[in-house]
């Protein structure tokens, strides 16, 4: 998969200037000048492109990456064994950034890291502290309000990652688990799952909970298959999955695979899931203007409810219909078994809340018997693998894509718990259902 260039820095700009300007103004509160160089993008799965409580600051569900004004990479340059880490000068200095591994109460190893011209550090994790470039936190799948996101204890790491990017062409970006804290410092205790290397300073390890990426076989392309779950470590470099999570038996090191991110990598930091776009892989996504055209020429080819006759028109977004509220006529419902589009009806007169909320119905086209629910579009165009018209709902959620995205997703095992994996709406992060995981829509044209 091609990386990045000048040359594809100024083609996105002239190609895509809508969806450029859209992104500079999500990545951070800093403004910055036509003329930055964008890396990519990393956007949180189950999000919409907006998160339920608002995208502000460092807290949203899409981080642009664009080249510093100053590097603020650094690099390793020498590596020290101390009695304790109180002892070690580089850790009490919040100047020098270092990795302290923990072996024993009586040892302890210290790897110094200098600054870096050549590169620039972006710093992913739950904690608000300024060092942390994007805040991430757990995705609870569905969520619509503030209230839905609230979960009682976070299995992602406060300083989960860092993104180390080349400030030269071609842009090569890398991610090492654990980010440096407010000290500068990362710091592995005593439990951490730790070995000794023959490089990279002689020592590595992995964080608690884990940084695992998977890189799509054939890119992130209409023909993209689910690639292979590894572990990346503190020093970058790739291991197979430990049996369990938080595990202290490493996996096996791929000595034939690296820690380069490719557009469509997907980075889960247990609790959230993340996408990567590369600059030269987004020149190929869909904008946010053209998903929007692709909704108006489904509702300006008038899809009629075949039962109520009424016009329907597809929303952009969904909404959460309060107790005892009539459902919108105008909203499209459909049958998930058979993927027959209608408006909103009952049987027998007015349904009261409970009628609502029994998803089962039975078409009255095709007589199957299954979940009936209302559509939307996605509108994250960075999880679109082509531009192709929105013509598949995902099951049980039905959120709206192209049929190329859905057969892609429904086939990529996410991680889910301690050792488990299921696949998911990218748009809502909602488990899915169904033989296939996605159903095709099938409209009544007014005549």
């Amino acid at each position: 998969m091609p990386l990045s260039t000048e040359k594809d820095e100024i083609k996105l700009k002239k190609h895509k200037p809508e969806a450029l300007n859209l992104n500079m103004s999500l990545s951070g509160s800093h403004e910055r000048e036509p003329s930055s160089i964008k890396y990519g993008e990393l956007i949180v799965l189950g999000y919409n492109g907006c998160l339920p409580c608002g995208n502000r600051g460092r807290r949203r569900s899409l981080f642009a990456l664009f080249k510093r004004p100053t590097s603020n990479g650094v690099k390793p340059v020498a590596q020290h064994t101390y009695e304790s880490p109180k002892s070690a000068q580089a850790v009490r200095s919040t100047k020098q950034h270092s990795i302290s591994y923990t072996l024993s109460r009586n040892q302890t190893v210290v790897v110094e890291y200098a600054s870096d011209p050549d590169t620039d550090m972006f710093q992913i994790g739950r904690s608000t502290d300024p060092v942390i470039d994007f805040v991430v936190m757990d995705t609870v799948p569905g969520a619509l309000t503030s209230e839905d996101c609230q979960v009682t204890e976070s299995t992602i790491s406060r300083f989960a990652c860092r993104i180390v990017v080349d400030r030269d062409p071609p842009y090569l970006s890398r991610i090492y688990a654990a980010g440096f804290d407010t000290r500068n410092n990362i710091f592995l205790g005593e439990k951490a799952c730790k070995w000794k290397t023959e490089t990279q300073g002689g020592i590595d390890s992995l964080t608690t909970n884990g940084v695992l990426i998977m890189r799509p076989k054939g890119g992130f392309t209409p023909e993209a298959r689910p690639g292979v779950w590894r572990e990346v470590s503190v020093c970058g470099n790739v291991y197979s999955l430990r049996e369990i999570r938080s595990s202290a038996q490493r996996g096996k090191l791929i000595e034939s695979e690296n820690n380069i991110l490719e557009d469509g990598t997907l980075v889960d930091l247990c609790g959230a899931t993340l996408l990567w776009r590369s600059a030269t892989g987004l020149l190929r996504t869909p904008t946010q203007k053209h998903l929007e055209q692709l909704r108006q020429d489904i509702n300006a080819s008038r899809p009629q409810c075949p039962v109520g006759l009424m016009t329907l028109v597809l929303p952009s977004r969904s909404s959460r219909m309060a107790r005892g509220e009539e459902a919108d006529d105008k909203q499209p419902y459909v049958y998930l078994k058979c993927g027959h589009v209608h408006g909103y009806h009952g049987w027998v007169g007015k349904q009261s809340s409970n009628d609502k909320e029994d998803l089962n119905r039975t078409c009255p086209l095709c007589r199957e018997v299954g979940p009936y629910i209302p559509v939307v579009m996605g509108n994250e165009p960075s999880f679109y693998v082509d531009s192709g018209p929105p013509t598949h709902a995902f099951c049980p959620c039905g959120h709206v894509a192209s049929e190329k995205t859905a057969r892609f997703w429904s086939q990529v095992p996410l991680p889910h718990g301690t050792h488990g994996f299921q696949a998911t709406c990218p748009f809502c992060a909602t488990p899915l259902a169904g033989e296939q995981g996605y159903v095709k829509l099938i409209f009544q044209q007014s005549e």
